[in-house]
């Protein structure tokens, strides 16, 4: 299938779910975009399992044979997480950056870990072909949350800007510990001898940070150099895919590099706001960026959707769908409550801990990179094992994205709720 043809369908998914749940239901739309989309696929599989349509069963076939980890990893993500970053709130940032380093770090190591303990005993009790690292090794994928669906989806549901703040912070970053923990990992399960976690992990921020850091301060030079704001946006371009190239090709983390470059561009560019005001009168750059993030935001939701065309149901999914829900919603609980209590008395929006630990939990949103990171592991697990990593991995996504996405909005004011009334009996 050509590009042009998969972009035709990804296209009329985006307009026809979005128009049907602008007119209906009035979801929050990236929700709305994977849930429709899940809908359509599951309808068309059904068909095409049913009734022997050829026409069908040559598109369904072809749909599941495109490369979603190539599409994300090595095209979209570097732009997404810019975007993200851009808009990241610096005093905000400054104000959290304790907890939030520690729920990037702490809890992401935590809870990769203890997932991967807890599902090695549901692993004993019925017998799956899995061992422990095995298991860890799965904790490594579904454990860090997604800076596209947090930055997506609960920027837009009404959360105070502070615990907005910590959030997509935290995702932003917790990401680069998770990949370079799976990489970890990986390397135990291969005996490919990798190295020391923390070696890795040293390497991978120092040198996502360096290369970042060199590569955004040379390119932004040439914003001086130009009075054309198309040109800004040309350069913040080329500055976030080169880096993330450069990163990837080193062994560093491009996923840090992107959230580093999207962070430096937006100081740069508020450091010259006078020329930019004069320059880029209509706010070329910012609307950019802005309708670049969103549109890459409902491809990629409804391309997890279309991924249920690429997926078999393994024999063990009535035992470790269920099963790996609960353990997820556990680990992430324990990993919290650890960095929340290595915070301090200074939680993020004057919440005790068990409050905290419960907004963070249910606001942990999967997505993308976890699928891609799943994809990633069928060169060298075996096929039974693999289809347990992707059946596990997408219902996870589909459980953080539609069931913990529609409710954390109820979620967040029925706590704050109980931090105002908490507050008055102290008093």
């Amino acid at each position: 299938m050509s590009i042009l043809v998969f972009l035709i369908i990804i296209l009329a998914f985006i307009v026809f779910t979005g128009i049907i749940n602008e007119k209906l239901f009035h979801l929050q739309a990236d929700i709305a975009t994977i849930f429709f989309s899940l809908i359509i696929c599951l309808v068309l599989l059904i068909v095409s399992k049913l009734f022997s349509i050829r026409f069908l069963e040559e598109f369904v076939q072809k749909i599941g044979e495109f490369g979603f980890e190539e599409y994300l990893l090595d095209g979209a993500l570097c732009f997404m997480l810019f975007a993200g970053a851009g808009k990241v709130n610096r005093a905000k940032f400054k104000q959290n950056i304790r907890p939030i380093s520690l729920l990037a770090l702490l809890t992401t190591v935590i809870s990769s870990f203890l997932y991967g303990g807890l599902f090695y005993l549901i692993v004993l009790l019925f017998g799956l072909p899995m061992d422990i690292w095995t298991c860890v090794l799965l904790g490594c994928v579904v454990s860090p949350t997604d800076p596209i669906a947090a930055t997506g989806i609960l920027s837009k549901i009404g959360l105070s800007k502070n615990v907005c703040s910590v959030i997509e912070n935290e995702s932003l970053f917790n990401d680069g510990t998770g990949v370079t923990l799976f990489i970890f990992v990986r390397s135990v399960i291969l005996h490919s001898g990798d190295g020391n976690f923390f070696v890795l992990m040293f390497k991978e921020i120092v040198g996502a940070v360096a290369v970042a850091v060199v590569a955004s301060c040379l390119l932004f030079k040439l914003m001086h150099l130009t009075a054309d704001p198309v040109k800004y946006i040309l350069i913040s371009l080329l500055d976030v895919s080169a880096v993330y190239v450069i990163c990837e090709h080193f062994g560093f983390s491009g996923v840090i590099a992107s959230v580093v470059c999207g962070m430096l561009f937006s100081y740069f560019m508020q450091g010259m706001e006078r020329r930019v005001r004069i320059i880029d009168v209509h706010n070329y750059y910012e609307d950019f960026w802005e309708m670049l993030e969103s549109i890459l935001n409902a491809v990629l939701f409804v391309m997890i959707g279309l991924l249920v065309f690429n997926i078999e149901i393994s024999r063990f999914a009535l035992i470790v769908i269920p099963a790996s829900v609960i353990i997820l919603i556990l680990s992430r609980a324990c990993g919290v409550a650890v960095s929340t209590i290595l915070t301090g008395k200074n939680i993020p929006g004057n919440y005790n801990l068990g409050e905290f630990v419960t907004l963070m939990t249910w606001s942990a949103l999967k997505g993308g990179l976890s699928m891609a990171l799943a994809f990633g592991t069928a060169e060298y697990l075996p096929p039974e094992v693999y289809s347990i990593f992707i059946n596990v991995t997408y219902v996870t996504i589909f459980f953080t994205v539609l069931v913990q996405g529609l409710s954390v909005k109820k979620a967040y004011f029925m706590l704050e709720d109980h931090k105002a009334e908490r507050m008055r009996q102290a008093r």
